[in-house]
């Protein structure tokens, strides 16, 4: 007999919910956020368990606990439910949407051999921001008193000095302390670099990709720390809705009546734009490999095929995006064959789509 658990989660507690395969609660209670005693309180649950939560904080840690006490897992996505809402009622949905069967956003949690690796590329990502993060706000406080200093010389400590001077006395002491946390972050995200070319260095795949046009080891690392198996996406189309790749139309009135009046299609305009529902990482990640290629690279062959997307007319921002498409597939296909980047395959499998 399966059993359906809606686990709504919280610092402290968490509200558990079981229902019948007809849909019956058979159970509701509060447990401590605390590894044994939701464990226990599962074992103590009789048949197979199905268990769903929302996306959040504690997510991951709950999947690699509870997976091992339950048929299944699943995280979700949070998605706004009408009505009146408390902890309960929340566990409850989230069981009956387990057991109907609903359409589920889920969130791939398992992160097989590269546990470290996406520790050390999460730490290089949190350290990288917290240092553009605090170059902004340095800037920002020159440009609060109407001085601009160019390129990066209020970042370093010679011409910082000199920028400096120019500042109030009460502004001073500001630019000295964002200067000093600036080293520090800059010293820990060496020390980040660092550890996530140490991780990389386990696992061949990643030195595989980072031959691919403009993704590099970095980038490469990010690649496989996030999707874990490119046997998660079937096609690259399913690849590139992952990646904020694909590309959806919008339309609205899309039916009129002509002069005989029967409904025909309307003229309208579709507007179209990426999808939003994304891997804000891998994004970032094709994304800046396109500019890297279209800006940079003016001698690789994919920096030919963006000079004739512009040629034939089509915007720069839709062909950059072209761009990170081809080079999100050739790293699909690179990774489930194995096989280091070939500038003449690729040649081949774009010119076959055009």
């Amino acid at each position: 007999m399966e059993r359906y658990i809606g686990l709504d989660v919280h610092a402290q507690s968490c509200t558990l919910v079981v229902l019948s395969p007809t849909g019956k609660q058979l159970k509701q209670e509060v447990v401590e956020t605390n590894g044994a005693a939701l464990k226990q309180v599962l074992r103590a649950i009789p048949g197979e368990k199905r268990i769903c939560l929302e996306e959040g904080t504690q997510s991951a840690w709950l999947y690699e606990l509870l997976r091992g006490e339950a048929k299944d897992v699943v995280v979700v996505m949070p998605g706004k439910r009408p009505g009146a809402k408390d902890d309960a009622r929340d566990a409850a949905a989230l069981a009956e949407t387990l057991r109907a069967g609903h359409s589920l956003r889920r969130v791939y949690k398992g992160v097989g051999p590269y546990s470290e690796l996406r520790a050390a590329v999460r730490s290089y990502e949190m350290l990288r921001s917290d240092v553009a993060r605090t170059k902004n706000r340095l800037k920002a406080l020159f440009r609060s008193r109407g001085l601009l200093p160019p390129g990066g010389e209020a970042f370093r400590e010679q011409e910082h000095a000199a920028w400096t001077a120019h500042l109030p006395r009460q502004h001073q002491r500001s630019a000295e302390v964002l200067l000093a946390e600036l080293k520090v972050l800059e010293t820990l995200w060496s020390q980040a670099e660092e550890r996530l070319h140490e991780a990389s260095k386990q696992h061949r795949i990643v030195k595989l990709l980072a031959t691919a046009p403009a993704i590099g080891p970095i980038r490469s690392a990010q690649i496989v720390a996030t999707v874990v198996t490119p046997h998660r996406f079937r096609t690259k189309r399913q690849f590139w809705a992952y990646c904020g790749l694909s590309i959806v139309t919008r339309s609205s009135a899309d039916w009129v009546k002509d002069r005989n009046g029967k409904w025909v299609r309307a003229q309208t305009q579709q507007s179209r734009g990426l999808n939003r529902n994304r891997c804000g990482t891998l994004k970032e990640v094709f994304k800046g490999a396109a500019h890297l290629v279209a800006y940079r690279m003016t001698s690789h062959p994919l920096n030919a095929d963006y000079q004739r997307l512009l040629e034939r007319g089509l915007k720069p921002n839709l062909a950059m995006v072209t761009m990170a498409r081809r080079i999100s597939a050739a790293v699909l296909a690179m990774w489930k064959h194995e096989e280091a980047y070939d500038t003449k395959k690729h040649q081949s499998m774009t010119s076959a789509q055009a």
